[in-house]
């Protein structure tokens, strides 16, 4: 995993060589996410962003097996925080997802993975983390996470410090705090 230099400190890019890179970065993101956390995967079909959320749900600690929700639109899952994997990419638009009850109260008492986001147009929530996956070769896929308001960026500096070899940042991360 190598990682580019971006100027803002709200977005980092990171380029990941292997499923298995992007599954445990996204475990390492796991152990800073609390409460309420909203994280929208964007990505084309392939991309990862199954990947991704199987790794976040390691990091949470979940056991069971993660797939992506598509045909049940919403999975919850039992771990550290409850996680709630939530793919959109059958709906029509974002009157659908929101009179289906899927964004509502009872994602505070967890975290929210958000597959296919786009599909809320402006309805998306201002405060969330965006990680968007881009496959440029066969495993290869440059991971874009960036904060969109002010209190995720703990998910951009862990980026930022992720090691790949080592499998942790590259520097210690700050002690989670439960909502």
């Amino acid at each position: 995993m190598s990682h580019a230099v971006v100027a803002d400190d709200r977005e980092e890019i990171v380029v990941s060589t292997s499923a298995g890179a992007t599954h445990n970065l996204a475990a390492s993101l796991a152990h800073l996410a609390l409460r309420g956390d909203l994280i929208c995967l964007w990505g084309e079909l392939g991309a990862g962003k199954t990947v991704f959320a199987k790794g976040f749900g390691a990091g949470l600690g979940i056991r069971d097996t993660i797939s992506s929700p598509t045909f049940v639109l919403m999975a919850e899952y039992a771990g550290r925080l409850p996680l709630f994997h939530i793919d959109l990419y059958r709906l029509a638009g974002a009157e659908d997802a929101l009179a289906g009850g899927l964004l509502d109260e009872r994602q505070a008492a967890g975290v929210t993975l958000l597959e296919w986001p786009d599909r809320l147009g402006d309805a998306l929530p201002a405060e969330r983390l965006d990680v968007r996956l881009d496959g440029f070769a066969a495993e290869e896929r440059r991971i874009t996470v960036s904060a969109v308001g002010p209190s995720l960026g703990r998910f951009v500096a862990a980026a930022r410090t992720w090691d790949a070899d080592s499998r942790r940042p590259r520097q210690p991360m700050s002690t989670r705090v439960e909502r």
